[in-house]
């Protein structure tokens, strides 16, 4: 019960951050309320019904299950007793147009390059074990100094990083792109494409993304795992949570204005007209809503300058479908590449349209484990496609979109796979508009600003900002987008506002205990 005395907070938008973030502060014993404009909580980890079946048509992969370990255990939970994961022996499927062969990559590193010896050579299996040694060398220097750091700088991260890990990033070469590093290890452009499409994880071009996330790689060889119910199921799960210890929910409104009084957060007004005391805001938005003004002036001071087009991350193309399959054996994550893998990128980030020969990648999400075979009926299903985020004053056209829906058909066709769609009620698509109208600021752009060049290490906003009461959390902020670092965002959002609540010291840096992570016995005997 809260007291006259118990600061009371505000959460804008239920995502991964804001749960996770609602989540803990409740935990402390603060007055919480989360308010979102959607009916149901998960932001981007949200299920569309598909001719009667619930698809989910966001994040599709779970990884670094270890933030949600810690995150759980600070709320007196664990993973386990929120959802039920399946591990992954299959990371994913990759399938080439006009090449029978497909490649698996493993959550077991020898089974992998095995399967690499077999598919492509044994030399390009010996260098792809090099990569991943050198790819887990940098996971563990980049994790506590960055990962789990509120907001590091360049010099900070230098301190932490000591003569040793400055030696091993020195060695990676720092102003190095993925592509042009990956082309250090790897002679079969088929595997430059495999690895460089890790860059498309944070929104990127891998010719512009710094090498270093070439990590990522790492973050899937440690486990992938299916979640029961879906990834939307995770986010009602986290929700209910969060209510159990405190958390009051406002589905289907949004805070638009702030209440200050002396420079001080003291108030948000929803669009509904209602006013809700706060001490202090998690925004759990896109940063760029802010600097666009959607909370006002003082907000928008406060984070600094919009975003230019050119900076917003990938956006998307996706479709949601239940459909029957034949053909390609598809497993959960699959993977379809086309020639020309430079164009795709030219076309997204240079020339600002849908790509010629785009990449598709497919979750098939009723073969919840390895081995599963088709099921006798329809099968759900959400394709994607790399897009441009919006382009200013021109969205992309009917046409344009349907005919990059032909190709991507064209593309699985090519790959062995045929999808059986014979209502439109069996398909429901999505667009850079369609995302823009979702997540305000973002422009379509699904990932915050583009992890381009190896200074945007350092170019996310962090939790705290300069109006007293107001601190960030979700995708768009620093460590980042995807589903985990979303959920680690969240937690540094509320860590840093438990500092400030016990310190008026504004130079304080917040960092999550925990250093480098190993796994325990139970979880390293698991994929």
């Amino acid at each position: 019960m809260s007291t006259p005395e118990t600061p009371r907070v505000v959460v804008a938008g239920a995502g991964a951050g804001g749960l996770v973030s609602a989540l803990l502060l409740a935990c402390k014993g603060l007055d919480v309320t989360l308010v979102d404009p959607a009916p149901e909580p998960g932001g981007k980890m949200r299920a569309l019904s598909v001719n009667g079946a619930a698809v989910d048509a966001g994040p599709t992969v779970f990884t670094m299950r270890w933030v949600f370990d810690e995150i759980l255990a600070e709320a007196g939970s664990s993973v386990d007793e929120l959802v039920s994961l399946q591990p992954l022996s299959v990371l994913a499927r990759h399938a080439w147009r006009g090449q029978t062969d497909t490649l698996d990559l493993y959550a077991d590193v020898q089974r992998s390059a095995d399967a690499i010896a077999a598919w492509s050579s044994p030399a390009e299996s010996r260098r792809f074990l090099a990569f991943c040694d050198e790819a887990a060398r940098i996971y563990r220097r980049l994790e506590s100094p960055h990962i789990r750091s509120s907001r590091p700088s360049f010099w900070q991260m230098v301190a932490d990083l000591g003569v040793p890990g400055l030696r091993e990033l020195a060695a990676l070469g720092p102003f190095a792109s993925l592509w042009r590093t990956l082309g250090r290890h790897f002679q079969d452009p088929r595997l430059l494409q495999l690895f460089g499409r890790y860059a498309t994880y944070c929104g990127a071009s891998p010719w512009q993304a710094p090498a270093t996330l070439m990590l990522v790689a790492h973050v899937e060889m440690e486990g992938v795992w299916s979640v029961q119910g879906g990834m939307a199921h995770l986010a009602r799960q986290l929700a209910g949570l969060s209510a159990q210890r405190g958390v009051r929910f406002r589905q289907g409104c949004s805070v638009n204005q702030l209440r200050l009084e002396g420079g001080k957060l003291r108030g948000v007004q929803l669009d509904t007209g209602e006013v809700l005391p706060a001490d202090a805001l998690v925004f759990n938005g896109d940063v760029n809503a802010l600097a666009l003004g959607a909370l006002g002036p003082q907000a928008a001071a406060a984070v600094g300058p919009t975003m230019p087009l050119q900076q917003h991350s990938l956006s998307a193309v996706t479709w949601a479908m239940n459909v029957r399959t034949q053909g390609f054996p598809l497993t959960r994550h699959n993977v379809f590449f086309d020639a020309d893998y430079r164009s795709e990128f030219d076309d997204v980030f240079r020339r600002r349209r849908l790509p010629g020969r785009g990449t598709v990648y497919v979750c098939a999400q009723d073969r919840l484990h390895d081995g599963v075979d088709a099921p006798a009926g329809p099968e759900r299903l959400l394709a994607l496609v790399n897009a441009p985020a919006q382009r200013a004053g021109e969205p992309l056209s009917l046409w344009e979109i349907d005919t990059c829906e032909q190709r991507s058909r064209a593309l699985l066709q090519a790959c062995g796979l045929e999808l059986e769609i014979s209502k439109p009620v069996q398909m429901r698509r999505r667009t850079p508009e369609d995302f823009a109208s979702l997540f305000p600021g973002s422009g379509g752009g699904l990932y915050g600003p583009a992890t381009h060049g190896w200074m945007s290490l350092f170019r996310r906003s962090g939790a705290r900002t300069a109006l007293p009461g107001l601190y960030l959390a979700g995708g768009s902020v620093h460590p980042g987008p995807g589903v985990p670092m979303a959920a680690m965002s969240g937690r540094l959002a509320a860590a840093t506002l438990m500092e400030d609540l016990a310190s008026t010291r504004r130079s304080s840096r917040v960092h999550i205990a925990g250093g480098t992570w190993t796994p325990s016995a139970t979880t390293a005997a698991t994929p």
